[in-house]
């Protein structure tokens, strides 16, 4: 069945007016924050004990079943360099140089797993949801890949598979997740040797943090980094240098993603999904046009092919006719040849001359019985 323009845009206009129902249903449903589950889990890093072995990586890699890297976790010469991670590591850690530090702070990124991720609030189709964990989880099968999550998130984290064309994903830290599930800890937390990680409920890891503040003023900036910032994370931070010497941004503010994004994202599911439409109607008329204009050009082909035939069916009749001629021809030319050679012998063995008016009679009477 054929696809007209009127069709098209008769989807067009009802997908426009559905699409401004759903958005009003949506910007009402926005209203209605959420705050984090209680007792989800996390972890604090406590950047004044990071040594920067990169052991974290290591790990990190190895429950990930992720592919090796192109230096070794051992080789620390890759501190020097400003990292991110990426779909091959989904931590990094970084060296910094603060003006008050004596000596260099490393510093461990992934995931903070935001109460209210911005990535998931910029997900249309729910491929990425907070967990009661509290880890921030990804669904491949839902993902469409239109990457609004990476630019969603204020910390730069969520990276994509470019290099893989057939099923890429988008990758991040899953807070280790399947081990969370099994009663286990994160990778990275466990096999930390300086204890720069601690893992468990929120609400502890910040009053840890609070207690080693005040235990020790003098070491560490008064801020629970993540407490706050773009509404809370579960993952902390406290440090000994100002965050913002470290590459760790002071002026986020504490208001949650979906309170700033909810009225431009509800209007995100009428543009994509009419989108969508246009984009369908537009493939369909093309593929139409194709469609005939392949059927015109395929009957034109046969058109062709026909009349070739009938020309190679009248020269099969002609040579054969011409063929019959000449076979003809030849006949009667051996016949000839035959009698002219038989009168000669037989005048030859009489010792007469048989005359050229006998010897076409001969040559009629030969035929004759031929």
């Amino acid at each position: 069945m054929g696809f007209t323009r009127r069709q098209f845009f008769a989807w067009m206009g009802a997908t426009i007016g559905n699409g401004f129902l759903v958005s009003t249903h949506s910007q009402a449903a926005a209203a209605k924050l959420f705050s984090g589950y209680p007792g989800s889990l996390g972890v604090l890093h406590d950047i004044s004990r990071c040594i920067g072995c990169r052991k974290c990586e290591a790990a990190c890699n190895r429950v990930n079943e992720l592919p090796p890297p192109e230096r070794p976790f051992d080789d620390l010469k890759v501190l020097n360099l400003k990292r991110r991670p990426h779909a091959g590591a989904y931590t990094v850690v970084n060296q910094f140089f603060p003006p008050a530090a004596k000596s260099p702070v490393f510093v461990k990124k992934q995931c903070n797993h935001c109460l209210e991720p911005a990535c998931v609030s910029a997900c249309f189709v729910k491929a990425l949801k907070k967990s009661e964990t509290g880890a921030v989880i990804y669904d491949p099968s839902l993902c469409v890949g239109c990457r609004y999550c990476m630019i969603a998130c204020a910390f730069n984290i969520p990276a994509y598979e470019y290099n893989d064309p057939v099923t890429p994903k988008v990758t991040m830290c899953t807070l280790c997740q399947p081990r969370i599930q099994k009663g286990l800890i994160p990778a990275c937390v466990e096999i930390c040797p300086q204890e720069a990680l601690t893992f468990g409920t929120r609400k502890d890891l910040i009053n840890i943090a609070r207690q080693r503040i005040q235990g020790y003023p003098d070491r560490y900036v008064d801020h629970i980094y993540g407490e706050h910032e773009m509404g809370g994370c579960n993952w902390l931070y406290i440090s000994n240098v100002r965050f913002r010497d470290i590459g760790m941004s002071e002026d986020l503010g504490i208001i949650a993603a979906p309170q700033l994004t909810s009225g431009p994202l509800a209007m995100l599911s009428i543009v994509v999904i009419t989108g969508f439409v246009f984009l369908t109607g537009i493939y369909a008329i093309s593929k139409r046009k194709d469609l005939t204009a392949n059927e015109e050009k395929q009957s034109a082909v046969n058109r062709i092919a026909n009349d070739a035939q009938a020309e190679i069916n009248q020269m099969v009749v002609q040579l054969k006719e011409k063929s019959k001629k000449d076979k003809e021809a030849a006949v009667k030319q051996e016949v000839k040849k035959a009698v002219e050679e038989a009168l000669k012998q037989v005048g030859e063995n009489s010792g007469t001359q048989v005359s050229s008016q006998s010897l076409g009679t001969i040559r009629s009477e030969e035929q004759e019985r031929r």
